[in-house]
């Protein structure tokens, strides 16, 4: 739950910023009193506006472009970043052993497996939730013990 919070609070965010940004230009241009009391807007009249216009929306794709990035790599139960990238397979082996990373919640919660080469189309990613306690067997095999045991 906490992972769809935190992705709505910042598309929250991001759209508030945005629109701040706007008010901003509309309100500090100096022509955008003049086309607001004549019925025509000043898009497609005024080449200064309509290129602030443009720049305005490549703006707009690169934070939910930026947003959506962030929000991938993030654990789907805690939606802290994921950490620990291990890289696995190679190039020369694309058939028998593809390229991908592995990247884990360094809570436990799990794993992301993320394919370096797509072979057949675009493919999503792999999120495998960890049942139980993943540094409990890593634990047993140094021979220490957990505040469980």
């Amino acid at each position: 739950m906490k992972y769809w919070g935190l992705l709505a609070a910042k598309l929250a965010v991001g759209a508030g910023v945005l629109y701040v940004i706007w008010l901003g230009m509309y309100r500090l241009y100096p022509f955008s009193g003049y086309y607001a009391s004549h019925p025509q807007d000043a898009f497609m009249h005024d080449l200064p506006w309509t290129t602030l216009n443009f720049v305005y929306n490549l703006l707009c794709n690169a934070v939910l472009f930026f947003i959506i990035y962030d929000q991938r790599f993030r654990c789907r139960k805690c939606g802290r970043r994921l950490r620990m990238p291990v890289s696995s397979g190679s190039h020369g082996h694309l058939i028998f052993g593809p390229p991908r990373t592995d990247y884990i919640c360094i809570y436990g919660h799990g794993t992301l497996k993320v394919n370096e080469a797509q072979l057949t189309g675009r493919e999503k990613p792999d999120w495998k939730k960890n049942d139980d306690d993943m540094w409990k067997e890593l634990f047993s095999m140094t021979g220490k013990q957990t505040d469980d045991d």
